[in-house]
């Protein structure tokens, strides 16, 4: 009998690549949970060898009550743009609680570097959706392993959304130009498929990952390898425009009911006092990325290890963008925004 695998998110980006790769090793059956399983990002899961869609509400207790029985392993990556920081943070305690009262055997989760708390939690560096899971991941690392064992894959903006947050504009001479607030940072993009890679080794290795946090990335990004690796494949003429950040960060969310000022999962809790506004958020991501130019600063990784789990990762931004077809053009990745249609 194969072991089940419930993904939590699992028809959000991340979520997906993950269950697909654990469709395809043939070697787990796995449960999704959707609010609802007609949508189109619920759809793309049902042709999917050991796939199950289940109808619940991932922040109802007696839902996960249900969700977790006769479960032996979860991924578990909660959307903190959808609910807000202080509800991502208990809806995730009471996930581990709920998954560890029904006997889950092993709790993998999708998290993000606790950036701040590296530099003594400096406002400067505060980004709610990386704080909420910095903080639970926290949390997680004060627990034993012992009925549950837990793991952490530690992530980052995915490759992909070189088509999306960080797609380029074409110029008047046809140039192609990256435009982002990144002055001689860098970031730890990863590539989706190799992200659910690492969570797959997880679930099949989980002694070599007992209460491990991998930090992955393919590679950390500067503006101006990303413009040279987009010319260097596909022979199309680009640059990097370093731009003032506040400036990107109105033009970047004009398109929300109130601009940058509006607040990250109001919809979920309108009333939330500690909701950030999206400028608020992405100010302190994007001096996340500023500080972390040539893997030495706050964001760092060990691609030595990374290189050791799994020999077959990509390695590059250039090796990324010949491999995927990669044009330069806008498509959409994350669900989120386009369920904001933008």
């Amino acid at each position: 009998m194969l072991p089940t695998v419930l993904v939590v998110g699992g028809t959000g980006a991340q979520g997906a690549a993950v269950v697909r790769l654990l469709s395809e090793s043939g070697r787990y059956i796995v449960q999704v949970p959707t609010r609802n399983a007609k949508s189109p990002q619920a759809q793309e899961l049902t042709d999917l060898q050991n796939v199950s869609l289940v109808e619940a509400d991932i922040f109802s207790e007696g839902d996960l009550m249900k969700l977790f029985t006769n479960i032996e392993m979860c991924f578990i990556n909660t959307n903190g743009f959808a609910i807000g920081e202080k509800n991502e943070i208990y809806w995730s305690i009471r996930m581990h609680n709920i998954a560890r009262f029904c006997g889950v055997k092993h709790f993998v989760y999708g998290g993000l570097d606790y950036g701040s708390k590296k530099v003594g939690f400096d406002p400067k560096y505060r980004c709610s959706h990386y704080e909420g899971k910095g903080k639970f991941g926290d949390f997680l690392a004060s627990q034993s392993t012992s009925p549950m064992n837990w793991s952490i894959v530690c992530s980052g903006p995915y490759m992909e959304t070189l088509s999306e947050i960080f797609k380029p504009r074409k110029d008047e001479h046809g140039v192609y130009v990256f435009a982002l607030p990144l002055a001689d940072g860098a970031i730890p993009l990863i590539c989706l498929n190799d992200l659910a890679a690492y969570a797959l080794w997880m679930f099949d290795n989980p002694e070599k990952c007992r209460g491990l946090t991998l930090a992955v990335s393919t590679e950390h990004a500067s503006g101006e390898n990303i413009a040279k690796a987009f010319t260097s494949v596909t022979g199309k003429p680009a640059r990097y425009e370093d731009v003032e950040l506040e400036e990107y960060l109105t033009e970047s969310w004009k398109g929300l009911p109130n601009g940058a000022e509006t607040k990250i999962g109001a919809s979920f809790a309108p009333n939330e006092p500690t909701l950030m506004t999206y400028r608020q958020n992405f100010r302190g991501w994007w001096n996340l990325f500023r500080a972390s130019g040539g893997n030495k600063g706050l964001l760092t990784r060990d691609y030595q290890q990374l290189d050791e789990i799994l020999p077959t990762r990509i390695k590059s931004v250039a090796e990324w963008i010949e491999k995927s077809g990669y044009t330069g053009e806008a498509q959409s990745v994350l669900k989120d925004r386009a369920d904001r249609g933008h």
